[in-house]
């Protein structure tokens, strides 16, 4: 569904401004209610139901993508500063290694946050509709 795709990305531009999440989900509530019909709210929120997968890893790394990926991080310099000092190529193998480790654990736990983010606003809209 690329009106999902469209969702998640309002979301991840949401997430760059530093704010509580109700604002966010605030903000984004307006934006979804003018973009999408009932329906396809209801249909995007069972798709990112079965989306979201519920497994400990993908939920660390959605609440603490930071910390995961700083050990990551550590590798990538540990592997640049032996490859300097010792004049050792191969140790900045773990240089690209980590590096491209580290980019993608944070990558991955942004697109968790963002869809988590729609989700709520989806279930926000739909209790508001309920109270009506």
């Amino acid at each position: 569904m690329a009106k999902l795709e469209r969702l998640i990305m309002m979301a991840e531009d949401e997430l760059v401004q530093y704010s509580t999440t109700a604002r966010k989900i605030e903000k984004l509530r307006q934006k979804v209610g003018l973009s999408l019909t009932t329906s396809e709210q209801k249909q995007a929120k069972s798709e990112l139901l079965t989306e979201m997968s519920n497994n400990d890893i993908s939920q660390i790394v959605e609440k603490n993508r930071q910390s995961v990926s700083l050990p990551l991080w550590g590798i990538a310099g540990l592997g640049l500063l032996l490859g300097i000092s010792m004049e050792q190529p191969l140790d900045f193998i773990a240089t690209v290694i980590g590096t491209a480790g580290a980019i993608a654990v944070q990558k991955w736990g942004w697109k968790l946050q963002a869809k988590r983010l729609v989700l709520q606003t989806l279930e926000d809209i739909e209790e508001r509709n309920t109270k009506k």
